[in-house]
C-alpha cells in the first residue's frame, strides 16, 4: 500500500531517529561493553582470518548488541560472521558452537524452521551441550507446536538435571519452564519459575542485558494478573540493572497507564521511543495522547507505526502480527489487516497469531470464523485478559451473549485495568452500551491513515 505525502515526510524523521537511536546507544555505558568486545574481535580476526573461533565470538557479541540496541542490522552481521566461521570450521577438527549460535539469529528473524535445523545439527555435533533444546522448544512454541516445544523443554531439564553445576543451563531450565507454566494458565507457576530465573542470572553474573530482560519478564507476569505494585518494582529491578532499558520503560510506562497517570507513562514511552522506535511503542504512545486529548500528537504516532513496520524487508517480516493488530483496533485498512494476520500465519501459528486473526476477522465482519480462531487461540487456557476480551466480544457479536460476557467477566476479573481503552469497552459491554474499537472509545481518538 502507497504511503501517503504525510508518512513519506515522517520517513526522514524516522530515519533521523534510528541513527539518533544508532550514536546515544553508544554513548551508553553497557552498551559501549558490548562495543568493545565488537571492536576486540574485529581486530582478532583482522590479525587472523582463518581462525573460526574468533569469527563465533564476534557473531555473538553482534547478537548480544541486536538485543541491546533493537537494531535488527546486527543480527544481519552476526548471521555474516557466524556463517564465515563455520566456513573455516569445516577445515578444522575441532567443533565451535557457531551452529547455535547462528540458529539464535535465524529465530530471530523469524527462520523458524531454519533455526530449528541448525538447533538439531548443534546437537548432533554436541550431545554434551543441551542448550539447544532450549532454542528447539521456542521455535516450536512460535510455530504453535506446542506438545513438540513442552518435550524439548523437558529434555532440556532431564539432560540438564546432570549439569547441577551449570548456571546457563539452570537459567535456561527455569526461564523455559515459566513460558510453558504461563501459556497454559498456570500464572503462579510462571512466576515461581522466573523468580529463581531472575536469582539465577543475578548470582551467576550473567550479561546485565539478560539479568534486566528476566526481570522485565517476570514484571510482565505480574502486570498479566493486574500486580501493579510487584510489576512496578520488577521493572524497576531491571532499570537499576540495565540502565535506560527500553522495554523496562515501557513496562511502567504500563503500569503508570493503569494507574492513570497518563502525562508520565506518555513520557516514559517517549524515552523509550528515543532509545529504539518500535511499531508497538508508537502505537501505545500515540493512544496515550488520543486518551489525553492530544489528537495531533497521537496521528503522528500512528503514521509513524506504519512507516517504521514497513522501513525495510525485516520489519515486514516481522512487523505484520503487530500492524494488523494496529489497524484492527483503530479500525482502518481492515481488509489489509486481515492479510497481514494471514500473512504473519504462513510462519506463525502460535496462540497470538490465532488472536490476530480472531481480531482481524472479527472486524472484518466474519465473526463465525473468528470463533473458529479464538477457540485456538484459548485452547491452552492462557491467562491473558486481551484473549479473553477479543473472544468476549466475538461471542457478543455471534449473538452468544452469555459466553460471551462470561469472558469479558474473565477478563476484568483478572486485569482489570488490562488495556488503555478495551477494559472500559469490556465493562461497557457488560452493561449492554459498548463501542468496540479504540477510535470509538477514546474520544476524539483520530485514526491511523485513512
Amino acid at each position: 500500500m502507497p504511503m501517503s505525502a504525510t508518512q513519506k515526510s515522517l520517513a526522514a524523521i524516522a530515519l533521523a531517529i534510528f541513527h539518533l537511536c544508532a550514536g546515544a546507544g553508544s554513548a551508553r555505558g553497557q552498551q559501549r561493553d558490548a562495543d568493545d568486545v565488537i571492536r576486540f574481535f574485529q581486530w582478532k580476526v583482522s590479525q587472523d582470518a582463518d581462525d573460526f573461533f574468533n569469527y563465533d565470538r564476534l557473531g555473538v557479541a553482534y547478537i548480544q548488541k541486536a538485543r541491546e540496541t533493537g537494531d535488527v542490522t546486527y543480527y544481519n552481521l552476526a548471521a555474516k560472521a557466524l556463517e564465515t566461521s563455520l566456513n573455516l570450521e569445516s577445515t578444522h577438527a575441532e567443533a565451535s558452537p557457531a551452529t547455535k549460535h547462528l540458529a539464535t539469529v535465524y529465530y530471530a528473524e523469524h527462520r523458524f524452521n531454519d533455526a530449528l535445523a541448525l538447533a538439531q545439527k548443534a546437537l548432533d555435533l554436541n550431545p554434551r551441550d543441551v542448550t539447544p533444546y532450549a532454542l528447539i522448544g521456542d521455535a516450536r512454541s512460535e510455530m504453535g507446536e506446542y506438545e513438540k516445544a513442552w518435550a524439548a523443554y523437558q529434555k532440556l531439564q532431564n539432560l540438564g538435571d546432570g549439569q547441577s553445576a551449570n548456571s546457563g543451563v539452570q537459567y535456561l531450565e527455569q526461564s523455559r519452564a515459566s513460558v510453558e507454566s504461563f501459556l497454559t494458565g498456570d500464572s503462579k507457576a510462571a512466576i515461581d519459575h522466573m523468580r529463581r530465573a531472575v536469582d539465577i542470572s543475578v548470582t551467576s553474573r550473567m550479561a546485565k542485558e539478560s539479568i534486566a530482560w528476566t526481570q522485565f519478564t517476570l514484571g510482565d507476569y505480574y502486570l498479566q494478573l493486574g500486580d501493579l505494585a510487584n510489576a512496578k518494582a520488577a521493572y524497576r529491578d531491571a532499570l537499576n540493572t540495565y540502565p535506560d532499558y527500553h522495554r523496562a520503560l515501557t513496562g511502567l510506562a504500563k503500569v503508570s497507564s493503569a494507574e492513570g497517570h497518563l502525562s508520565e507513562a506518555i513520557s516514559l514511552y517517549e524515552k523509550a521511543m528515543r532509545i529504539i522506535p518500535l511499531p508497538a511503542y508508537a502505537a501505545a504512545l500515540g493512544d496515550l495522547e488520543a486518551k489525553a486529548g492530544n489528537t495531533v500528537e497521537a496521528k503522528k504516532q500512528y503514521e509513524l507505526v506504519e512507516y517504521i513496520g514497513r522501513l525495510n524487508a525485516f520489519n515486514q517480516t516481522v512487523y505484520n502480527r503487530e500492524l494488523s493488530v494496529f489497524y484492527a483496533d483503530h479500525d482502518v485498512h481492515l481488509q489489509w489487516a486481515l492479510e497481514l494476520a494471514r500473512k504473519e500465519f504462513e510462519i506463525r501459528h502460535d496462540i497470538y497469531t490465532w488472536d490476530a486473526l480472531a481480531w482481524a476477522l472479527y472486524k472484518n465482519s466474519q465473526p463465525e470464523q473468528a470463533a473458529a480462531a479464538i477457540k485456538e487461540a484459548l485452547h491452552l487456557n492462557t491467562k491473558d485478559a486481551l484473549l479473553l476480551f477479543h473472544a468476549g466480544m466475538i461471542y457478543e457479536r455471534l449473538g452468544e451473549k452469555e459466553k460471551g460476557q462470561d469472558y469479558l467477566r474473565r477478563a476484568i476479573a483478572l486485569n482489570p485495568q488490562f488495556h488503555l481503552f478495551y477494559a472500559d469497552v469490556a465493562k461497557a459491554t457488560l452493561q449492554g452500551q459498548a463501542t468496540n474499537s479504540i477510535a470509538a472509545a477514546g474520544s476524539g481518538t483520530p485514526n491511523a491513515r485513512q
